[in-house]
């Protein structure tokens, strides 16, 4: 006769580490990191020296700010294809405040981000208020704040070389050694707010908002989500973000170019992507960008 207590009691066993960590979704996104590191290396060992490795996080750092944001946003089932005007055009806001006289350089650099938290609100009401699929209304943000960039300029360049005695270009911008490495202050900045923003959305009543949001947002709404107003603050922190990288960008590399950061939507969605942040929504992981950075 069978013992009730072996039978009700009995739990299917645990999975091992091994696949618990392979069930990850930052598992994929490690494994293509170290193959293509691998691949590289052995293609040509120059890859893994310190100056280009020095090289390649000062760059991808200023798409991986920008890829931050777009991960909770994408996680709460939208998406923004202006980020990438944003960039450029937040920049030249700041520049042409500073170069004109009319603002001094940190006042200028807190009404660019201003204006660039208000473009995201603009997304964000339209996508929620009008129903409109973000894919529209982000696209036509696009277009609008590149032309906007554009007609303020004349098409050119504002200078930004004046930056160097700036206090606030050596908080963003400023570099140091360790070692051979040459490491921008952007990238501790990166670290700063993946940790932050991890956090957020793992540790946090607001991230599992997010996540519902984006997994279902009508079950989200019956449980009192305000999933509304969830994805009008990731919109503006996307376009704040895609804002902070466009000026770090500008100051590193001294200019402040009107077409900036064109293409920059689609290499960031590719980044979210392959880090592991589900393109339907419901699902994402700061990890996992950072990985696919």
């Amino acid at each position: 006769m069978t013992d009730p207590a072996t039978t009700t009691g009995a739990h299917p066993p645990e999975p091992g580490l091994a696949r618990r960590l392979i069930a990850k979704p930052e598992f994929g996104p490690l494994v293509l990191l170290v193959v293509m590191i691998a691949v590289f290396t052995a293609i040509n060992p120059a890859f893994a020296s310190i100056t280009n490795i020095g090289n390649a996080l000062t760059f991808t750092v200023e798409l991986g700010l920008i890829a931050l944001a777009m991960t909770l946003l994408m996680t709460a089932g939208e998406f923004d294809l202006s980020v990438g005007s944003v960039f450029g055009f937040a920049p030249v806001v700041m520049w042409a405040f500073f170069n004109a006289g009319i603002l001094p350089l940190p006042v200028a650099f807190v009404v660019a981000l201003l204006i660039a938290l208000g473009i995201g609100l603009v997304s964000g009401l339209f996508v929620t208020r009008l129903g409109i699929p973000s894919f529209l209304v982000t696209l036509g943000m696009l277009l609008v704040v590149r032309g906007s960039a554009l007609w303020l300029t004349s098409g050119f360049p504002q200078r930004t070389w004046d930056a160097g005695e700036q206090w606030l270009a050596e908080v963003l911008v400023g570099d140091f050694f360790i070692g051979g490495l040459r490491i921008y202050m952007s990238l501790i900045w990166f670290i700063l707010l993946a940790i932050t923003l991890h956090l957020l959305l793992t540790r946090t009543r607001f991230g599992n908002w997010i996540q519902a949001t984006g997994g279902n947002p009508g079950a989200a709404r019956n449980r009192g989500v305000p999933t509304k107003r969830v994805k009008v603050i990731l919109f503006m922190l996307s376009s704040a973000m895609a804002a902070f990288a466009g000026i770090i960008s500008s100051i590193r590399v001294s200019a402040a170019n009107p077409n900036s950061g064109t293409g920059y939507e689609l290499e960031v969605i590719a980044m979210v992507v392959i880090g592991g942040t589900v393109l339907t929504g419901g699902r994402g992981t700061i990890i996992g960008t950072v990985l696919g950075c």
